[in-house]
């Protein structure tokens, strides 16, 4: 009879959107879950996830709350009593010596910075993104280009950086704006306010940082963050009542569902795991 995963660890490195999608899923499917955060890039699209946590916000993505750990201790104790999925701001070497991982997800979209060799850190290595080369850096790679997000690549390279964004309703790229130079990003916006064209959302440094045009802010980079130069600061979504800016979006959903087919068909291969599947969210 087939039966649930058991006490099984997933590490996930990055708080943004992606690895908050991929942790729900995960948690849904029975992995205890640790989301390691990675100050670059900083994360815009907050309400989709897990990130402010971090600074004890109450926070929940798709129904699944999160809950702050700070030390190895808070982790390993809290691991098996928390409802939800843990963020914390230890990095994967002070992870990887509290127990053995089962699975470690690189979410952190680092598309232009060298990429680590997550091989042999987990019994599943995932990298999704530019950089990751399926049986050379990770054990699989998954593209997130938008035209192919979602494939499963178990040998050779995940499709470089474009430079291109996916379409929102009639907009691109023109929905971001980026940081001009580093230093200290101040806001008081929210995300999911309606703002219109030229509106101050924010001010790096003493400059001030405008809206593109009109529309519903979609995300922003957190009060208090210092921002290197070259960042997205923030998104407007000119869809208007079609906006979305909370839960998990399609691909963020795509993404998540082709890192659950990556395990089943890891866990297929291995006679051990016979019948231990991971069910797919839908």
């Amino acid at each position: 009879m087939p039966t649930d995963p058991p006490d099984r660890f997933a590490v996930i490195l990055g708080t943004n959107e992606i690895a908050s999608a991929v942790a729900v899923l995960l948690h849904r499917g029975g992995y205890r879950v640790v989301l390691s955060h990675d100050p670059l890039p900083p994360v815009i699209r907050r309400k989709m996830a897990f990130h402010d946590a971090l600074f004890d916000d109450a926070v929940s993505v798709a129904g699944v709350p999160a809950q702050r750990a700070d030390s190895g201790f808070e982790i390993r104790t809290g691991l098996g009593r928390v409802p939800g999925v843990v963020v914390t701001e230890l990095g994967l070497l002070d992870l990887i010596v509290l127990r053995s991982l089962d699975i470690l997800v690189d979410a952190r979209m680092q598309k232009y910075l060298a990429t680590p060799d997550l091989r042999r850190l987990a019994r599943l290595t995932i990298g999704l993104g530019p950089g990751f080369c399926g049986g050379a850096n990770c054990d699989v790679a998954i593209e997130t280009r938008p035209d192919k997000a979602g494939q499963i690549i178990e040998h050779g390279p995940s499709e470089p950086a474009d430079g291109v964004s996916r379409r929102l309703g009639n907009r691109g790229g023109e929905r971001f704006v980026r940081s001009e130079f580093s230093g200290p990003w101040k806001t008081a916006i929210e995300i999911g306010t309606r703002v219109f064209r030229n509106f101050v959302a924010g001010h790096l440094g003493i400059t001030p940082v405008r809206a593109p045009f009109d529309g519903i802010l979609r995300g922003i980079v957190r009060d208090g963050t210092e921002v290197p130069s070259g960042v997205k600061l923030l998104e407007i979504d000119s869809r208007g009542r079609k906006a979305h800016w909370t839960g998990i979006d399609s691909r963020g959903q795509l993404i998540a569902n082709a890192v659950a087919k990556a395990i089943s068909l890891h866990q297929a291969k291995l006679p051990e795991t016979t019948g231990q599947t991971l069910h797919l969210v839908k």
